[in-house]
């Protein structure tokens, strides 16, 4: 838990797992870091609708990939309000590094897997 203390915007349950409570605790760290970076530059709030997530519960969801990033903590997806939000959360998280990124109808997926191909989006 060390580098959360070093968090200014965000908390470890905020990125739990439905299904795992403490889940939050897997999240990658430098993720985090960039998450906080972008809250901070936002200076507005930043809803995370899902982080961690387990095995199990990812293999309930619709649209999730089997090797999900989400299940090594490497990924998170943000609430977006409407279009201006989302376009202000795509520029800053490219600006901080986020070099894959997915849009849903009110999300905007963020993941930083090494494992995965990078600069896209979808």
């Amino acid at each position: 838990m060390s580098f959360w203390n070093t968090i200014k915007y965000f908390k470890p349950e905020e990125f739990n797992s439905p299904d795992e409570e403490g889940s939050g605790l897997k999240m990658h760290p430098i993720l985090i870091k960039m998450l906080d970076e972008l809250r901070n530059k936002m200076g507005e709030s930043v809803v995370i609708s899902s982080g961690y997530r387990s095995k199990k519960f990812n293999a309930t969801l619709e649209k999730s990939v089997k090797d999900s990033a989400h299940c090594k903590g490497y990924a998170c997806d943000i609430s977006v309000p409407n279009s201006s939000y989302r376009f202000k959360v795509v520029k800053i998280a490219y600006e901080v590094g986020f070099l894959r990124q997915g849009t849903g109808s009110n999300f905007l997926h963020l993941d930083m897997d090494p494992e995965k191909p990078q600069n896209v989006m979808w």
